[in-house]
C-alpha cells in the first residue's frame, strides 16, 4: 500500500479545560479518520471476492475474536473505534460493571471532548447491572435507554467517523468475559456515510430507540428492586437462560449461588492445587524431603499445603508465619478441611505443645528456651509461609533446628532484593510454580482493571521522586485523587479499598482530608500494633461498618489476606516489580460477589516507572523493545478478563523512564545473574536466561563485551 488509506487529523476539544480536570486528559489526542472510498472498494473486493486482491486489510471486513495465544481481544477493536469516533451508538442486551470498567477511562476521555454517545440496553432477564447503568449516567455526553417490551438480543456497536461509519455486530455483549475471554464471533466492517448498510443499521437502531424508556436515576431505583428479587429467586437456572448467557451466567449468577447457598459444600482442590499436589507427591516418592512452592497471591497456597498434609499422612504439623493474622486464618483453614484435627498456637503467651497442628510465630519460636521445648524430630511436616523472609536469622535458626519428614516453603515472590538464596534452603526443589499471568489465564484470581493516570501537584506540575510533603497533600491533588477513586469504583458493591502511600505524614493528612470530603478512612503505619491492624481489617471486612479505605505506609504489601478488597490506590513511586506485584495482589483473591478489583495507579515523574510494565506483563527480559511492545499492546497482552488502561501523560512518563534508564548497569545485571544462579544452583548459561524468562543475556555482552568477561567480574573463582 503506497499511502495510508485513512488519514488521521487532530480534533480540537469542544471546550477548553484547565487545572485539575484537564490534567488527566490534556494529551488524549482524539483524532478523526478520513476514508478513501477507492481504497475501501479494493478492500471490500479483497474481503468478499478474492483475498489475493491487494488492499489495506485494516479496511477489509474482519472477524473479531478473543484468542489469548495470539493476543487478540474484541475489546481492542472497541477501544480503537471509540478513540477516533465523532459519536457512538451501542445496542447491547447485557451490560455489567466489569464490562464497563474495560472502557471506563476511554469513556471519561470522550466525555472531556463532548463526544456524544447513546447506549441502548434492556431489562430483559434482569441481567444488566444497576451499577453499570448508574455509572453510565455519570457521563453527561451519554444517553441511556432500556427496551422493556420483551426479548432483546442485539450486540451491535456503531461508530460515526468523519466521513464513514465503522460497525461491529456479533455475539459480544458489554461484559468483561465477552470482550476479553469468551469464544465470541463479531464482524467489523466499514461503510461510507451513504452506504445502504449504514441506513439499515441506523434505521433499526432509531426504531428501537424510539420505543425504549429513558434510563434515569428513578428508573434504575425501580429496576434495582426487580434485579435483586430475580437474583434471590435464582435457585435454579432455566435451560433457555443458561443457553442465552453461557459464560456470563457463571460469572454473574452461578458464582453468587455457590458462594451463598453452598457454604458448607466440600472444599476440593482447584486445577492449580491438583497439579501441585501431584508434583509434590512425585518429589517425595523420589526421596526428597524439601520443596519450595511458588504461587501467586490468591491462588490457594494455604489450602494446597493442607491438601498435601492430608495426602502425606502427616500426624504432627508445624505452621510457621511472621504475622498472627496469617496464623489465625491458616488455623481456620486447617479446621475447615480437617475437622477432627486438634490445633493450637505458639505465639506470645500462648504456648500449646500438644496439638496435632501448631501455628507458631517465628518471633516466639526462634527463642532458645522455646525451641528446646520441642525435639528436632517432633514434627512430621513443617510449612513455612511467606518463606521469602527466610533469609532472616530467626528463620535460619528454626529451619536448621528441626528435622521433619517434609519441609514445604510457600511464597509468591522467592526472589529477594538482598540476593539471599531461598532456593538452596529447599535444595532447589521447585515442584510447581504459577506466577500472576498464568494464574490469571487459569481464572484462579479475581480479574483486575488497571488504571494508570498521571499524578499532579500545584499548577499541574507532575509529582516526582523528590516532591515535598506539602505538594503531596495540597487541595489540587486531593481533588484529583477524589475524582479518580469515585470514577473507578463499583456502584454495585460498597468500596473496600487499600491506599498505599510512601510517607507517614502523607497518609495521616490524606486520611484526615478524605474524611472531611465524606469518605471513611483510617491510616496505619509500621508503628501500629498487630491488634490495631487486625481491628482495621475487621472493620473493612464488615458489611455494617462504614470504613471504606485503609491508608498504609510500608505495611500490607504482604502478610495480610483481605478478600473483600475491590479497589487499590497507589500513591507512591514503584520501588520494584516485586513490591508492585505484591501490592497488586492484595486485591486479587476471589470473594463472594466481587466481580473485579480496580487498581488506580497515580504515575508521576518517577525514575522507576519502567517497573510498571515489567510487573503487569511479567516480562523480565529488561529488553527495551520488548517492554515498549508490551506497553503498547494494552489489554491484549493480559490473559483473561483483566485490562490495562493508561492515559497519555502517564504512558509517556513510563516510556520516558524506559528510554532514560540504562539496563546495562552492573547493579541490575549482577542482581539478575545471582537470581538465576540461585534458582539453578549453578552458573547459568546464556540460554538459561532465555529458557527461564530472565534478563536478555545480550545485555551482559553489551556491558562487558562477552558473557565470559561478565562472569569473570562476578565470580570470585
Amino acid at each position: 500500500m503506497e499511502n495510508s488509506d485513512i488519514e488521521n487529523t487532530s480534533v480540537p476539544k469542544n471546550e477548553p479545560f484547565s487545572g485539575q480536570d484537564a490534567s488527566c486528559f490534556e494529551n488524549f489526542q482524539h483524532s478523526k479518520k478520513q476514508l478513501n472510498t477507492e481504497n475501501l472498494l479494493e478492500s471490500l473486493k479483497s474481503g468478499f471476492i478474492s483475498s489475493g486482491i491487494s488492499s489495506d486489510n485494516t479496511l477489509s471486513p474482519s472477524l473479531l475474536v478473543n484468542n489469548s495465544s495470539e493476543q487478540k481481544k474484541i475489546l481492542s477493536s472497541l477501544l480503537d473505534e471509540l478513540s477516533t469516533c465523532e459519536s457512538f451508538d451501542f445496542s447491547v442486551a447485557f451490560i455489567n460493571e466489569s464490562g464497563l470498567a474495560c472502557i471506563l477511562q476511554t469513556l471519561e476521555q470522550l466525555s472531556e471532548y463532548n463526544i456524544p454517545g447513546r447506549i441502548l440496553t434492556t431489562n430483559y432477564l434482569n441481567f444488566t447491572s444497576p451499577g453499570a447503568l448508574s455509572k453510565l449516567l455519570e457521563f453527561p455526553n451519554i444517553e441511556v435507554r432500556a427496551f422493556t417490551k420483551g426479548g432483546f438480543h442485539p450486540k451491535g456497536y456503531i461508530f460515526q467517523q468523519s466521513n464513514y461509519y465503522s460497525i461491529i455486530i456479533g455475539s459480544a455483549n458489554l461484559t468483561a468475559s465477552a470482550l476479553n475471554m469468551n469464544q465470541e464471533w463479531s464482524i467489523k466492517f466499514l461503510s461510507c456515510t451513504d452506504g445502504q448498510i449504514v441506513f439499515s443499521v441506523r434505521d433499526e437502531f432509531e426504531r428501537v430507540w424510539a420505543q425504549a424508556e429513558k434510563v434515569t436515576t428513578e428508573w434504575i431505583t425501580d429496576y434495582t428492586i426487580d434485579y435483586n428479587l430475580k437474583k434471590t429467586k435464582l435457585d435454579f437456572v432455566s435451560k433457555e437462560f443458561a443457553k442465552e448467557l453461557e459464560a456470563e451466567i457463571s460469572e454473574e449468577i452461578l458464582s453468587k449461588q455457590i458462594s451463598e447457598s453452598d457454604e458448607d459444600a466440600e472444599i476440593v482442590p482447584n486445577s492449580m492445587q491438583q497439579e501441585a499436589m501431584s508434583a509434590i507427591a512425585e518429589l517425595r516418592a523420589k526421596g526428597e524431603s524439601k520443596a519450595l512452592l511458588i504461587a501467586a497471591t490468591g491462588t490457594g497456597k494455604t489450602y494446597l499445603s493442607i491438601f498435601d498434609v492430608i495426602q502425606s499422612g502427616a500426624k504432627k504439623i508445624l505452621y510457621i508465619a511472621h504475622r498472627d493474622m496469617i496464623l489465625e486464618k491458616s488455623e481456620k483453614s486447617f479446621r475447615a478441611l480437617i475437622p477432627k484435627i486438634s490445633t493450637g498456637f505458639f505465639k506470645g503467651a500462648q504456648k500449646d505443645l500438644n496439638a496435632d497442628c501448631i501455628f507458631a510465630s517465628i518471633f516466639t519460636l526462634a527463642k532458645d528456651e522455646n525451641l528446646r521445648l520441642f525435639s528436632p524430630d517432633h514434627f512430621d511436616y513443617i510449612i513455612v509461609d511467606e518463606v521469602h523472609h527466610a533469609g532472616a536469622g530467626s528463620y535460619q535458626k528454626v529451619i536448621n533446628y528441626f528435622k521433619p519428614k517434609f519441609l514445604l516453603g510457600l511464597t509468591a515472590t522467592p526472589e529477594r532484593t538482598d540476593g539471599f538464596d531461598i532456593f538452596s534452603m529447599f535444595e532447589n526443589n521447585i515442584p510447581y510454580e504459577i506466577r500472576l499471568q498464568k494464574a490469571l489465564e487459569e481464572n484462579l484470581l479475581c480479574p483486575f482493571h488497571y488504571y494508570g493516570i498521571s499524578d499532579i501537584t500545584v499548577n499541574g506540575e507532575l509529582v516526582d521522586d523528590k516532591s515535598d510533603f506539602s505538594k503531596l497533600t495540597n487541595s489540587e491533588r486531593l481533588r484529583h485523587i477524589e475524582k479518580a477513586i469515585r470514577l473507578y469504583k463499583s456502584n454495585d458493591n460498597p468500596v473496600k479499598g487499600l491506599i498505599f502511600c510512601s510517607r507517614t505524614e502523607e497518609a495521616k493528612a490524606l486520611s484526615q482530608k478524605l474524611n472531611e470530603r465524606g469518605f471513611c478512612t483510617v491510616y496505619l503505619t509500621g508503628e501500629n500494633s498487630d491488634s490495631e491492624r487486625e481491628k482495621a481489617i475487621e472493620r473493612l471486612e464488615s458489611d455494617s461498618d462504614p470504613l471504606q479505605y485503609i491508608i498504609s505506609v510500608d505495611i500490607f504489601n504482604e502478610g495480610v489476606d483481605i478478600p473483600c478488597v475491590n479497589q487499590i490506590v497507589m500513591l507512591r513511586p514503584t520501588q520494584s516489580a516485586i513490591i508492585f506485584t505484591q501490592q497488586l495482589g492484595r486485591g486479587l483473591r476471589k470473594s463472594g460477589n466481587k466481580q473485579f478489583v480496580s487498581i488506580i495507579d497515580f504515575i508521576g515523574n518517577y525514575e522507576n516507572n519502567f517497573f510498571i510494565p515489567i510487573a503487569l506483563y511479567g516480562d523480565n527480559s529488561y529488553n527495551k523493545d520488548n517492554i515498549r511492545r508490551a506497553l503498547s499492546s494494552g489489554s491484549a497482552g493480559l490473559p483473561g478478563c483483566s485490562t490495562i488502561q493508561i492515559n497519555e501523560i502517564a504512558r509517556q512518563e513510563i516510556f520516558d523512564s524506559i528510554n532514560q534508564t540504562s539496563f546495562k548497569q552492573l547493579k541490575i545485571l549482577s542482581a539478575e545473574y545471582k537470581k538465576l544462579k540461585n534458582r539453578l544452583a549453578r552458573i547459568p548459561s546464556m540460554m538459561d536466561f532465555v529458557e527461564n524468562g530472565f534478563i536478555d543475556p545480550l545485555l551482559f555482552i553489551d556491558y562487558s563485551g562477552s558473557y565470559y568477561s561478565f562472569k569473570c567480574k562476578i565470580e570470585k573463582n
